[in-house]
C-alpha cells in the first residue's frame, strides 16, 4: 500500500470514528435526559408521575434509537480499521466496542429497575466514548 492510500485509508477510519463518536454522544445525552426524567417519575409517586413517565420513555426511545445508530457506526469504523491495524501501536479492542446494550427496555418491573439500567447503559456508552476518543487520538497522530 503506497502512502497515499494507506493515509487516505486513514482518513476515512477517522472518519467513521467521528460519526460513531457523534451517534455515541446523542445517546449519552439521551440516556441523561432519560435517568432525568426517571428520577422525577420516582420522586413524583403514584399519581404524578405520569407526565415524567411518558418524558422518560419517550427519552429511553431516543437512547435505543441512539444507541441502534451507535452500534452500526462502530461496526463500520472497525471494518475501516481493518485497513490501517497493521500498527502495532494501535493495540484498542476494537470488537469491545460492539458488546454494549443489546439493550435494556424489555420487560421492565420498576422505576428503580429502570434508573439501573438506564446507569449500566450510561456507563457502557461512556465507555465506548473514551476508547473511539483513544483510536481517534492514534488516528489523527498518524495522520499528521
Amino acid at each position: 500500500m503506497n502512502d497515499m492510500t494507506y493515509l487516505r485509508e486513514v482518513n476515512e477510519a477517522i472518519q467513521a470514528g467521528e460519526r460513531s463518536l457523534r451517534s455515541l454522544r446523542q445517546a449519552e445525552a439521551a440516556l441523561n435526559s432519560a435517568g432525568n426524567w426517571g428520577l422525577l417519575d420516582i420522586l413524583s409517586g403514584k399519581n404524578g408521575g405520569l407526565i415524567s413517565g411518558l418524558f422518560k420513555h419517550s427519552k429511553m426511545s431516543d437512547a435505543q434509537h441512539y444507541i441502534e445508530q451507535a452500534k452500526m457506526d462502530l461496526s463500520r469504523f472497525e471494518n475501516e480499521l481493518r485497513d490501517v491495524q497493521d500498527l502495532n501501536y494501535l493495540n484498542v479492542e476494537i470488537s469491545g466496542f460492539l458488546t454494549f446494550a443489546d439493550f435494556f427496555f424489555d420487560g421492565l418491573i420498576s422505576d428503580l429497575f429502570v434508573q439501573s439500567r438506564i446507569s449500566d447503559a450510561k456507563r457502557q456508552v461512556n465507555e465506548a466514548i473514551y476508547r473511539v476518543e483513544t483510536v481517534l487520538g492514534q488516528l489523527r497522530t498518524i495522520h499528521h
